[in-house]
């Protein structure tokens, strides 16, 4: 405090030099002093790191959502494409089973027997 009561008494102010010592007294008596602004500055300082991580906290939150989100949606995903499969291979063994019918059909009928030309000739 003493500083900045030597301070103001060399500052020159627009009026009379009788002030500064004035001005001091009043600083001294105030309750703005040099060490009780310190706590204030510290409380602002921490207001705006409570902020910046109250930012933080709320992105970081947003980011963990998406991400579960994401998860969600991949394992959605990953069910689909195995139900796909499943299908897929059923249906394959369905056709197998069609096509070995359809030759067998195609074997029994006389339409579908092929012809030989040189056992009719002769």
């Amino acid at each position: 405090m003493r500083q900045v009561m030597e301070r103001f008494k060399r500052v020159s102010f627009d009026r009379q030099d009788h002030d500064a010592p004035l001005l001091c007294e009043y600083l001294s008596r105030t309750r703005y002093s040099r060490e009780s602004l310190y706590p204030k500055m510290m409380n602002a300082d921490m207001d705006a790191v409570e902020a910046e991580n109250q930012v933080e906290l709320e992105e970081k939150t947003r980011l963990i959502n998406q991400v579960l989100e994401l998860q969600h949606t991949l394992e959605d995903l990953s069910a689909r494409v195995d139900a796909v499969k499943e299908e897929n291979l059923k249906l394959k063994s369905e056709n197998q089973v069609l096509g070995q019918y359809i030759e067998n059909l195609m074997s029994a009928s006389s339409v579908f027997q092929t012809t030989d030309t040189k056992s009719k000739r002769k």
